[in-house]
């Protein structure tokens, strides 16, 4: 079994830490600054102690996981490891800079992957002289939890590495999507419509934040509604993603980010690990009260999942994954109710053009643009799935 290299101690790489070590990986985990390493130790301690507790995992297990992870100050700890995870700061010029420097400590088949979640592969890849064994492997927080895996091949990949790394990340429980090498991958780029389109509902003063919430979650089925999960992921990486899938777009207007949701990030009110965000976390603040109107609450729902669907369909057109790893990656990494090519069956396609084309005469913005691909299915009376009897 191979051994693991993971760079970076934050939440994200001490996660994919723990990943590799319950299956069964020796484990060395890097970071260069020694208090992070240590509170990385306690935390991954403190959690493997809680799965005892909660009857998840016998005590011998927790201790053989524990056991398997090495804590190193030094890349050169990094020599003999078939596989190394980078989850450090999102920034391209640092992380090509890191891959330099590991290129020349790590065996010459051995796997370099970085978990970026916006920035290309292939840019990253360029640094190194042996770009065809560069990888993006990109987890969801948090990592032990969640199911799914972006698995990104940048034009420079081997596709025996492509191979290699699926089957690798497979055989950790994980199910992997195979996705092309463009800004936000599959469920970054998707998902934008469910926060933006929300602001843009918002911002016109169509419904508030709580009426928007209470309608995909309890008409639509969403586990949160869009402005909770804002305020839990914090605006400082909401916004930064929204803007980086913007600017990588080459500003794209279906990517705009909002001004409400940037001057909370300017004004620290960054969501729950503030205390503010859309909503006020403080003590004895009460939860603001939706307007429970069922036609409004269909109204918000329509929208914001028509312009989810015209994202995946166009995600699909563009050839950036299957439909079957569209769908896969929105219900597993973002835990969608349903898949969105397959609920556009369901609401008809033709139903959906419709839609997109009364928005952009509403608007005239290319914002609202339909999807080349729904409008050639619906004139052909065409589904992404066929029916199954």
């Amino acid at each position: 079994m191979i051994k693991i290299g993971v760079i970076g101690t934050g939440a994200m790489g001490s996660g994919i830490a723990q990943v590799a070590a319950t299956a069964g990986h020796q484990v060395y985990l890097y970071d260069n600054n020694p208090d992070a390493l240590k509170m990385a130790g306690e935390r991954l301690q403190k959690i493997l102690d809680r799965l005892v507790e909660k009857g998840r995992i016998p005590q011998q297990e927790a201790t053989a996981i524990f056991n398997r992870l090495n804590f190193v100050d030094t890349l050169f700890a990094f020599k003999d490891v078939g596989l190394v995870i980078e989850a450090i700061v999102e920034n391209l010029e640092v992380k090509k800079g890191l891959f330099e420097q590991i290129e020349d400590i790590i065996a010459t088949d051995s796997i370099l992957a970085t978990n970026t979640s916006s920035l290309s592969i292939a840019a990253i890849a360029a640094a190194c002289n042996h770009p065809e064994r560069v990888i993006g492997i990109h987890f969801f927080n948090p990592a032990p939890v969640m199911k799914l895996v972006e698995i990104i091949p940048a034009v420079q990949t081997g596709p025996d590495n492509l191979a290699r790394t699926r089957k690798l990340v497979d055989s950790w429980g994980k199910t992997t999507v195979v996705t092309k090498d463009t800004p936000g991958f599959i469920v970054n780029r998707v998902a934008r419509p469910f926060y933006g389109e929300a602001l843009r509902l918002l911002e016109e003063g169509f419904a508030d934040a709580a009426t928007i919430d209470w309608a995909m979650t309890e008409i639509g089925g969403f586990r949160m509604g869009p402005f909770a999960l804002m305020d839990y992921i914090g605006h400082d990486v909401n916004y930064t993603v929204t803007e980086t899938v913007f600017r990588s777009f080459f500003y794209d207007p279906r990517y705009k980010p909002s001004f409400v949701q940037k001057r909370l990030m300017e004004a620290g009110y960054l969501g729950r690990k503030s205390g503010r965000g859309f909503y006020d976390y403080r003590e004895g603040q009460p939860a603001p009260e939706p307007k429970k109107e069922v036609e409004l609450g269909q109204q918000i729902l329509d929208r914001i999942l028509l312009m989810l669907i015209n994202e995946a369909a166009d995600a699909l057109y563009l050839n950036i994954a299957t439909k079957e790893d569209i769908d896969l990656a929105m219900t597993k990494g973002v835990n969608y109710p349903k898949g969105l090519l397959r609920w556009a069956d369901e609401k008809g396609v033709d139903t959906c053009v419709q839609g997109m084309d009364a928005l952009y005469q509403e608007y005239l913005e290319d914002r609202y643009r339909c999807s080349p691909l729904l409008r050639k299915m619906a004139r052909n009376k065409e589904k992404f799935y066929k029916s199954e009897k």
